[in-house]
């Protein structure tokens, strides 16, 4: 496992007690665990949205592809995150990603995410999965009078560069448009994205890729991984798979010592969620907020929030270092006492669930997908910097292209294919991430 994280992240044994947990549709589907010496052309480790992806594309273009999970499917950031289908998966400023790979790869990037969004819709509609679709479109939200005027700069910027039409809002136009709050400012509203139930949906993903021809494999946690000149044999408690290539799916939960290709390379770093209970409709009213729209704050550590389609509410946020046991119940009131500051109108509300998990940062701050050899027989799809819904989605399914087609590389953004760099003196990771806490927490207070 990642040195930045804890051995009680890792409860692979039982799910986390979310509510999308305690509200999604039964899996449908009797998944056994690998047992036995078995073989297929590609093996993909991990079963959320990159992993299933990739193995809906593989399958239904005829691969023999098989799917271990070491969990129950959907175990990690892929049935625990917010359900945010919007454009991000980056944590880089559009200036820094075009000096770096120039304007036209960024344009393609930005296609790419956007593209990312439908695809989620598409999916959905075409193998019926029922992902409480909600709400279009997002709205950023300023938490500073003084980060409202960049709104409006921003805004230029999006539809010069990249033809993306956003409307700017006032605070009075956060009010009249139920996206009120004491220290909301003004507020960037997208018309790119909409809410998902993320369990429902990475299930959904399983079910058609088991319809597909795949072959997955849950609570199949691989325990050993042996390299040799006619492929791969990955072995986990009662069984052994052999395969021609491998796909790692696994995200922040990237075990460093079972692929060193990937060691140093990842920063799994906690996000937190509560939800409370349904919300009546005068109480939305009395808070100001009714809107089901996506929205997010302005902040570096941001917060994240939404209504739910029966009147919960979800907020998350950024923050905390702890992953132990033991860390959970200071985060629980860290967080819940942010909510409160941000809806004071509902500072007695009942909050019903509270959860946590892992997004991964890379050090480029930028999502890569690719080969991890020259023999091009290992690759990867990963680091969605906390916004995955789509983009991993999407990113899967380039995958499994580029493993069938080598051409398939020239038609990605050179963003996710550049490199997966490593971080300097990575086992100083944790310090990193401290130090960027307190830098972003001073930023966020100017």
């Amino acid at each position: 496992m990642p040195s930045t994280t804890h051995p009680h992240a890792f409860h692979f044994d039982r799910p986390v007690d979310s509510y999308w947990e305690a509200s999604a549709d039964p899996l449908g589907l009797d998944l056994s665990t690998l047992e036995g010496n078995l073989s297929c052309e590609v093996a993909v480790i991990g079963g959320g949205f990159t992993g299933l992806s990739a193995a809906l594309e593989l399958a239904a273009r005829g691969v023999d592809v098989r799917v271990l999970e070491a969990g129950p499917i959907g175990w990690g950031a892929s049935g625990r995150n917010g359900g945010f289908a919007c454009i991000g998966s980056h944590k880089r400023s559009y200036a820094s990603l075009i000096k770096s790979y120039g304007l036209d790869e960024t344009k393609r990037f930005h296609h790419a995410m956007a593209e990312s969004v439908e695809l989620v819709r598409e999916l959905c509609a075409s193998h019926g999965i029922d992902a409480w679709i909600t709400g279009q479109g997002e709205v950023t939200l300023a938490h500073l009078p003084n980060r409202v005027e960049g709104f409006r700069e921003e805004q230029a910027f999006l539809r010069a560069t990249f033809g993306e039409e956003t409307e700017f809002l006032s605070a009075g136009d956060l009010k009249a448009q139920g996206l009120w709050g004491p220290n909301f400012h003004g507020g960037l509203r997208s018309t790119i994205g909409f809410g998902v139930h993320p369990l429902n949906y990475v299930r959904g993903l399983a079910r058609a890729a088991h319809r597909a021809g795949a072959q997955i494999h849950s609570r199949s946690q691989v325990m050993r991984w042996e390299e040799h000149e006619d492929g791969h044999i990955l072995t986990t408690a009662q069984g052994r798979l052999k395969a021609k290539q491998v796909l790692i799916a696994t995200n922040g939960y990237t075990p460093e010592d079972m692929s060193w290709r990937h060691a140093g390379r990842l920063m799994p770093a906690l996000s937190s969620i509560i939800v409370t209970r349904p919300l009546t409709l005068e109480e939305r009213e009395a808070q100001g907020w009714t809107s089901e729209l996506m929205a997010y704050d302005s902040r570096n550590l941001l917060h994240y929030f939404r209504l739910l389609p029966n009147g919960r509410f979800l907020f998350g946020g950024r923050g905390g270092t702890d992953a132990s046991d033991d860390g959970a119940e200071p985060r629980r009131l860290s967080l819940t006492e942010s909510f409160h500051e941000l809806f004071p109108a509902w500072r007695d509300v009942e909050i019903t669930h509270f959860w946590r998990g892992f997004v991964c940062l890379a050090y480029d701050l930028v999502p890569y997908v690719g080969a991890m050899d020259e023999k091009k027989s290992v690759w990867t799809s990963l680091a969605y910097h906390g916004n995955g819904v789509a983009m991993a989605t999407w990113c899967g399914r380039a995958a499994a292209r580029m493993m069938l087609d080598r051409s398939a590389r020239a038609a990605m953004p050179a963003v996710l294919t550049r490199r997966l760099s490593r971080f300097p003196l990575p086992m100083f990771r944790p310090l990193y991430l401290k130090g960027a806490y307190l830098w972003y927490g001073w930023q966020d207070g100017r």
